[in-house]
């Protein structure tokens, strides 16, 4: 008996700290909560609800993917968003997803490809409704189909730890892709036809050029300014 109750606290506590995580990215992700802002536990409980130790637990795994850091005076703070971490984070990503679209063209199977299939025309519907009614509702749901789109593209390449990392990254972009939809910097018309031609490729095996295609989204995803 006692390990049940055990049992269900946890999971309740875990529910809780999932609620919070999820708020707090969405805040993150939509700059309501700002680039190097600090993080105070009772101003947080105050906004969000959620116990001390929820909350730290909650910023514990936004640390762990990138979205907060700890600073010096073992507080919290939102982490940067410069011209630096957008080129950076390009970086990684284009390294990551490169690879591991590499690998599961080479290895995915018809499985595979009928949820790349599924992604994709789920994309196109999200984009479809953004561009439609472009408010914060459809531009989140606009970024999960987004997510959803990269993730299966690389689901199949066998390596949980390429997916993870390419799932924190991800996550770490989507600041800098809001703020362009919201600034109406996205070329709508040239990611459908790159979209759709990047899975042709996939669906054919061409991987000298799906993994082209993959770059160009990718790059166009996080616009960078070119160094002089």
């Amino acid at each position: 008996m006692d390990a049940m109750l055990f049992s269900g606290k946890s999971s309740e506590d875990n529910t809780i700290v999932e609620l919070l995580a999820s708020a707090l990215r969405k805040d993150i992700a939509f700059g309501k909560l700002l680039p190097d802002q600090k993080l105070k536990i009772n101003e947080l409980r105050t906004r969000y609800g959620g116990s001390n130790h929820s909350m730290r637990e909650t910023l514990r795994i936004l640390s762990s993917e990138g979205l907060v850091e700890a600073t010096a005076q073992r507080g919290f703070r939102v982490t940067s968003a410069t011209e630096d971490d957008l080129r950076d984070i390009q970086l990684v990503r284009l390294q990551i997803e490169t690879v591991a679209l590499s690998r599961a063209i080479a290895i995915g199977d018809v499985a595979w490809e009928g949820r790349v299939i599924a992604a994709h025309h789920a994309l196109q519907k999200a984009e479809q409704q953004v561009t439609e009614n472009p408010d914060d509702l459809t531009a989140l749901e606009w970024d999960k189909a987004c997510g959803a789109f990269a993730a299966v593209l690389i689901e199949a390449c066998a390596s949980p730890r390429l997916i993870d990392l390419q799932r924190k990254f991800f996550d770490q972009s989507r600041r800098f892709r809001l703020a362009q939809l919201r600034e109406g910097k996205l070329d709508w018309a040239s990611r459908r036809t790159r979209q759709k031609a990047l899975l042709d490729a996939v669906l054919r095996k061409d991987a000298d050029m799906a993994l082209s295609l993959l770059q160009d989204d990718i790059k166009a995803d996080l616009k960078t300014t070119e160094k002089s």
